[in-house]
């Protein structure tokens, strides 16, 4: 396992089983039945480990029986599916990556399962994350500019994001059409084994969630070059952001959000979304969090609905001149 896939997990040990007691849902509350949290990828990602970090810290708070439910399959949508066919008494919710509803319905838009905006009710985002280029340490490029210059050298830039169809993926596509690079997306299943072949030369770029990459940027293994948050980040303050180099269409900060099924009451809306913005306040959360540069974050139920909003319709451009066709 790489390091930065060790200290992920090892900053998010212990939190939590499966079996969690959580502070949410009168249904299951005044029945006794254990309430879910369900998650659309498996034990040990970082969409699982978030889930569980808010389930602790939900437990602390009191009341029903929690258990995560991870539900992997279609690159998150098999969770979402369920979700939308579950009672919106406050029973059961998902935490979900914010591509799964703002730009899925873009790539899948005959064949995706459920809408965004109608089947689901958005409570409140529990965490904000950026993306990080990154080049091993022996390649020549110490900026952006510079690797952009370099690639133009080049027949192709072999390049990686964790998933087809994701985030750091159309902002490799957007940085290609921009610049008039030829990049050569890579395919890999997570972000692990893209590391690992940049480090060993198979691959000249990534882009990836930051917190995939700081360890080994601090370590001298790699080099991060952009990162796609608004300002530079606190814990890497000498890392330029994609707009000082340049390009302001590639700031980009993805969430992590909680979402009930559509019509759930106004008063289970305001309980999830209390719980969660006293877990996201406490002093474990942000610690936790913090050490694998995500950002505990809760914004009003409306407001996330808006934001959403935005995001989807910002998406449909963006996927559209991108030309990716994914598998259904």
């Amino acid at each position: 396992m790489s390091r930065g896939m060790m200290g992920r997990r090892s900053a998010l040990a212990g939190l939590g089983g499966a079996a969690l007691v959580a502070g949410l849902g009168p249904a299951a509350a005044q029945t006794g039945r254990a309430g879910r949290a369900i998650v659309g990828f498996p034990p040990g990602g970082t969409a699982d480990s978030v889930t569980r970090l808010y389930a602790e810290r939900l437990r602390a708070q009191g009341a029903a029986q929690m258990v995560v439910d991870n539900r992997p399959g279609a690159g998150g949508r098999l969770a979402l599916e369920l979700l939308k066919g579950l009672p919106p008494d406050g029973s059961a919710f998902a935490i979900t990556p914010a591509s799964m509803i703002t730009i899925y319905p873009h790539l899948y838009p005959t064949s995706l399962r459920y809408d965004p905006l109608k089947d689901f009710t958005p409570v409140a985002p529990v965490c904000l994350f950026s993306f990080g280029l990154a080049v091993a340490a022996r390649h020549p490029a110490r900026t952006l500019e510079e690797f952009l210059a370099w690639g133009k050298t080049q027949r192709a830039v072999d390049w990686a994001a964790p998933v087809p169809g994701s985030v750091p993926h159309f902002m490799g596509v957007e940085l290609a059409r921009k610049t008039g690079l030829t990049m050569n997306h890579i395919p890999y299943r997570g972000s692990a084994p893209a590391v690992t072949d940049l480090l060993a030369g198979t691959l000249q770029a990534v882009i990836l969630p930051l917190g995939e990459l700081t360890a080994f940027h601090r370590s001298g293994d790699a080099r991060l070059l952009a990162v796609s948050s608004p300002q530079r980040p606190p814990r890497l303050p000498d890392l330029p952001t994609f707009a000082e180099s340049g390009f302001p269409e590639l700031v980009h900060e993805e969430w992590y959000g909680a979402f009930l099924p559509a019509g759930a009451s106004p008063a289970t809306v305001s309980a999830l979304h209390d719980a969660l913005a006293t877990a996201a306040a406490s002093a474990e959360v942000k610690e936790v969090l913090t050490k694998i540069d995500l950002d505990p974050t809760i914004m009003q139920p409306a407001a996330f609905r808006e934001r959403i909003a935005r995001e989807l319709e910002g998406w449909g451009p963006i996927v559209a001149a991108s030309g990716f066709k994914p598998d259904q």
